[in-house]
């Protein structure tokens, strides 16, 4: 019986192997079609409008990260950083998550925010940011994930046929018990496996239609050249008193040294004075 539930089980595996090679195109072409509208949404300027008659289809599924270097005064990087993640928690320009956020003080304070938001909020936020020209630096970056979305909606489509077929058999009431034991194993793993294959598009769908940005605030540069001649100046005393420190010990450690040496040396050179008047006489 084994031998023929496992004869039963190769062919459905063939079966569903076949389906899932007839499919292939098919789900090829739909994932190309949708390619274009997910790809659209995830530009920077995506402001819902149509493509241009004349634009190219890339096939492309973008997820976009921004990185921003903002510049200001010190005193404003804490009220600045606020304003940002304030108008992201309210969603003042559209579903936006903080994801990450870090602040230091001191003569160099500085601060990090991080968060994912629509594409239609990413140029506001970046506004509100650096209001008054105060961005230094800024850079963009997609990751083409057209491929591996392919690929996720493949290996579900084969998943869940296969998963369909061993239900089916399992519903067989010529089975035995040790056949109902390995249907329900392989099963099971079949349905984590099913898990993770959605989890993970999810997860790209989420970097496809919304993006992640990273403010960097950081004092101006001339605010940090003051701060670093400023830091110099109160730094002189404790040079100094860290030279003199130094000097002390050395001169405690070699004074034992020298009092061991000095007398050493004193009869070293009587004993060839003494000599030397000697051969002289």
């Amino acid at each position: 019986m084994a031998y023929g539930l496992a004869k039963r089980l190769l062919a459905a595996t063939l079966a569903v192997g076949l389906l899932g090679a007839c499919s292939k195109h098919n789900a090829a072409t739909m994932e190309e079609s949708a390619a274009v509208p997910m790809a659209d949404l995830s530009k920077p300027d995506a402001g819902g409008s149509a493509p241009s008659p004349g634009k190219a289809d890339l096939g492309v599924l973008l997820a976009y990260e921004h990185r921003v270097q903002v510049r200001l005064p010190g005193e404003r990087i804490a009220t600045q950083m606020q304003a940002v993640r304030a108008a992201c928690d309210l969603g003042k320009f559209g579903a936006c998550a903080v994801l990450d956020m870090s602040q230091s003080g001191g003569d160099f304070p500085s601060a990090m925010l991080q968060l994912r938001v629509v594409p239609a909020g990413v140029e506001p936020l970046v506004a509100l940011a650096g209001k008054g020209e105060e961005i230094s630096d800024r850079s963009i970056q997609a990751d083409d994930l057209a491929t591996a979305v392919r690929d996720n909606a493949m290996l579900r489509d084969r998943l869940q046929r296969e998963h369909a077929r061993l239900l089916e058999f399992q519903q067989r009431q010529d089975l035995k018990i040790a056949d109902v034991l390995t249907l329900s194993n392989r099963i099971a793993e079949l349905e984590a496996q099913l898990q993770g294959a959605q989890q993970e598009a999810a997860q790209q769908q989420r970097r496809i239609s919304t993006q992640l940005v990273t403010f960097d605030f950081e004092t101006t540069r001339s605010q940090a050249s003051r701060s670093e001649i400023g830091e110099a100046f109160r730094d002189f005393g404790g040079i100094v008193a860290a030279v003199i420190a130094f000097l002390i010990r050395a001169f405690a450690v070699l004074l034992p040294l020298l009092a061991v040496l000095l007398p050493l040396v004193w009869l070293i050179r009587r004993t060839l004075r003494n000599r030397r008047k000697a051969r002289g006489g």
